[in-house]
């Protein structure tokens, strides 16, 4: 390896230093410099509570630049950082903290209330997030010394922190950078072992892929920074090109979001296919499902008009000003992207997993082919376990510079996805055509096997209810060889249309006989079951199908 993801980072911030690095929304705003000096704070923070190089450091709170600040300065220290996802539970917060031997705790306030630090024995120190004060700390020498921070960096910098002061860490490719525990759709929470290789190897393959990315774009952090999609190619990309990132005021809804866009312009969307889905389900399609414009879309030259108008109104809704938007984290639904390719707007999707930190693979919006998730990354190999690889599916494997090590204290499971020729289990399935671009079929296990012997691929069945009136998401099981398809209803949209919950039951119970007009028989539904609730996610949106296989 050539370069060093910390020598990436280094010299961007020295080659920024007077630019703007990172905003809150209504807040304030961190220079390159300002980035610079409260990483250098930060150190010497550590030095004072004895952390050495390799100790684990966790943070947890909402996107924001203290966030981003404290993830660089953890790295850049030598220490190992630990992100948790915002919305994790006391006792998975617990099992992370514990199982990861974390020494320091970088907390928000606001999740600190809810935690016991009884709970988490091993951690020496804890400190607020909003603005890296101490909360408490277990010696109280440590207590004492962190009283004479200020004294110390004035001491290390009796003038001013210059751009030749900035110095990081000196990694090794295989050296541990950071412990990302995913709750995954199986329901276990593993430390995926991510080196500084996988970091630098996705930085660079999104600063020479992504090439239209300037030097003072902005950008909008709207995923999580704990989730590796977000924190790889809106923060890690966009300190590295030396741009402006900008964190909402607050929990992301679809209006601040939007409000976000059409207000900072970014000049690159990260996005989960969510979001946009949301924004053509709730109001695009039913605008074209009225009957005056139904009739209008039904003419070629009108059509084409029409088109044009919704991609420049969709346009719009991102700041107008992006060279794309790539989505990933999901599958994108068949029927919007057909609809989304058919106006011409600017979508790619790429395709990743944390424990590939995450790229696997990704094309530029207009090399891309419909329906797939793009060609290979650099530095990356894959492989369709089948035996005719274009045309009969299997388990997707990938081998390079992306891989993690394996699953911290977790040999077995590590096992099981890290083969000894250095290839790695997905646990997704797929093709690769021709053409080297990669199409996903659904994840092996959630692959149904049909009473005789067909192979059933349920996010194939649940992408077509996805897009009957009235649903907002589904499942699909398999309960005593029957094929059910559990539906969360869109009730806010039926109670906008003025109607009960007995008007909504009788709608979506007869979408069965229009979805099995349109499936094989092998995989027909026995019945439609309403959901209460919303289905418990993954951090990256997926349904976590292992607890609704008994209903």
């Amino acid at each position: 390896m050539n370069e060093r993801f910390l020598e990436l980072i280094e010299n961007s911030i020295k080659a920024h230093w007077g630019q703007p690095a990172l905003t809150d929304l209504k807040g304030n705003t961190f220079y390159y410099k300002d980035l610079a000096e409260e990483i250098a704070k930060l150190h010497v923070v550590f030095e004072l509570a004895n952390i050495r190089k390799g100790d684990k450091i966790a943070l947890m709170g909402r996107n924001s630049s203290r966030w981003a600040i404290c993830f660089f300065g953890i790295l850049s220290y030598g220490a190992v950082a630990v992100p948790i996802l915002n919305d994790f539970k006391p006792d998975n917060v617990y099992h992370i903290i514990n199982h990861s031997e974390t020494k320091l705790f970088f907390v928000a306030n606001a999740i600190w209330e809810n935690l016991d630090k009884s709970a988490m024995p091993d951690a020496s120190c804890f400190f607020s997030l909003d603005n890296y004060s101490m909360i408490c700390a277990k010696d109280p020498d440590i207590e004492a010394l962190y009283s004479q921070r200020d004294e110390r960096f004035k001491k290390l910098y009796p003038e001013t922190l210059r751009p030749e002061n900035v110095k990081y860490h000196v990694e090794e490719p295989d050296e541990l950078a950071l412990l990302n525990y995913t709750s995954g759709t199986t329901g276990f929470s593993k430390g995926v072992m991510l080196p500084y290789r996988s970091l630098w190897s996705n930085t660079k393959y999104a600063a020479e892929c992504l090439s239209f990315i300037k030097s003072g774009d902005n950008f909008v952090s709207v995923l999580p920074m704990a989730h590796m999609y977000g924190l790889a190619f809106e923060i890690l990309n966009g300190i590295n090109k030396g741009c402006h990132i900008h964190f909402l005021p607050r929990v992301p809804n679809p209006k601040s979001v939007i409000d976000s866009f059409m207000s900072v312009r970014p000049a690159l969307v990260i996005a989960v296919p969510l979001i946009i889905e949301k924004i053509v389900k709730n109001n695009i399609f039913p605008m074209l499902k009225k009957p005056t414009m139904k009739i209008m879309y039904g003419m070629p030259g009108l059509k084409q008009l029409i088109q044009k108008k919704i991609c420049s109104k969709l346009n719009d809704a991102f700041g107008n000003n992006f060279f794309e938007i790539v989505l990933g984290g999901a599958g994108l639904n068949q029927e919007i992207e057909a609809f989304l390719k058919a106006i011409g707007f600017r979508y790619t999707v790429g395709y990743g997993m944390t424990e590939c930190g995450p790229l696997i693979s990704y094309e530029q919006w207009d090399t891309f082919k419909f329906g797939s998730v793009g060609t290979v990354a650099d530095r990356m190999e894959v492989k369709i376990d089948s035996a005719d690889p274009e045309h009969e599916t299997g388990e997707i494997l990938v081998r390079g510079t992306n891989n993690m090590l394996g699953y911290y204290k977790n040999p077995k499971a590590t096992a099981e996805v890290l083969m000894e020729d250095g290839w790695m289990r997905t646990g997704d399935l797929g093709i690769i055509d021709k053409d080297g671009f990669i199409f996903i079929r659904g994840r092996s296990k959630a692959l149904i096997l049909s009473s005789n012997g067909q192979n059933i691929y349920p996010e194939e069945i649940e992408s077509l209810l996805n897009n009957m009136p009235y649903v907002s998401e589904s499942l699909v099981i398999q309960k005593q060889e029957k094929l059910i398809g559990l539906v969360f209803p869109d009730r806010e949209q039926a109670g906008k249309d003025g109607l009960t919950e007995h008007d909504l039951e009788v709608i979506i119970r007869n979408h069965l006989d229009d979805i099995n007009q349109r499936i094989p028989n092998y995989c027909k539904l026995s019945e439609l079951l309403l959901q209460q609730e919303a289905f418990e996610k993954t951090p990256k949106m997926s349904i976590k199908r292992f607890l609704y296989q008994e209903v």
